[in-house]
């Protein structure tokens, strides 16, 4: 930023500089400084449109990248709440996840009302009959976990994998666990990666300022992460406007 000011800066200034020269300087030095005084403010020119576009293809880039690693984290999410609906915990191992969408099945069950005989009551009342009401929970069939998630698409195989890192085996960090809230266990789960992996070709100190965003429209912190270790959470750290489609 203070780079930026200076450059605005100097360019006025250098502008100043040769009207005074121009007109209160001898004639025979004019040619010379004025044409030192020309270079530096093309070049100070030409910095100043480098800096701001420079930012400007580093966000093009950003987003871009991001749009489709928040993508894959999306579809991380979607399995772990399908293995915690299932298994009743999240799960921490990626090969044991993708086993399980692949293999898994959610089970349609029906819920319906009805009484039956209230023995104790009845016993109690001298044989009146009395009823109490229950529920009934009818299993109706099974759909697989995969086919319910995404269909054809097979893309759950690698959506452990984090797009555009430098290393094609790169990654998410894949947590999970307990958090006890009020002496009860309550499953959460964190995948995450650093903005660095997924920007690693970029200017770095366009990566360094980004990791420091605190703002209700970029990514806080120097992560890019879906759910919490730390909280009840399942919801990723970017703004609506990276996540239109849900």
């Amino acid at each position: 930023m203070m780079m930026k000011i200076l450059l605005f800066l100097s360019i006025p200034i250098a502008i100043g500089i040769v009207i005074y020269i121009r007109t209160y300087m001898q004639d025979k030095h004019k040619p010379y400084v004025l044409g030192v005084l020309w270079f530096f403010i093309l070049i100070f020119s030409y910095l100043l449109f480098s800096s701001i576009n420079s930012e400007i293809k580093f966000d093009q880039i950003k987003n871009d990248r991001y749009q489709l690693v928040i993508k894959n984290l999306k579809d991380i999410r979607d399995s772990q709440l399908a293995h915690r609906n299932v298994k009743g915990i999240f799960q921490n191992n990626w090969d044991s996840l993708v086993k399980f969408v692949e293999v898994d099945s959610f089970t349609i069950t029906q819920r319906r009302d009805s009484s039956v005989l209230d023995k104790e009551m009845t016993k109690r009342y001298g044989g009146v009959k009395t009823y109490k009401d229950i529920v009934i929970v009818d299993t109706l069939g099974f759909v697989s976990v995969k086919d319910s998630l995404f269909g054809f698409d097979n893309r759950y195989e690698n959506m452990m994998f984090v797009p555009f890192s430098e290393d094609k085996d790169s990654k998410f960090d894949l947590n999970a666990g307990f958090l006890n809230q009020n002496g009860i266990n309550i499953p959460v789960f964190e995948a995450k990666v650093k903005k660095r992996v997924i920007l690693y070709d970029q200017a770095i100190n366009l990566v360094l300022k980004e990791n420091q965003v605190q703002s209700v429209d970029g990514v806080n912190g120097s992560f890019l992460k879906i759910g919490s270790m730390s909280e009840v959470n399942t919801n990723g750290n970017w703004p609506k406007n990276y996540s239109k489609d849900k």
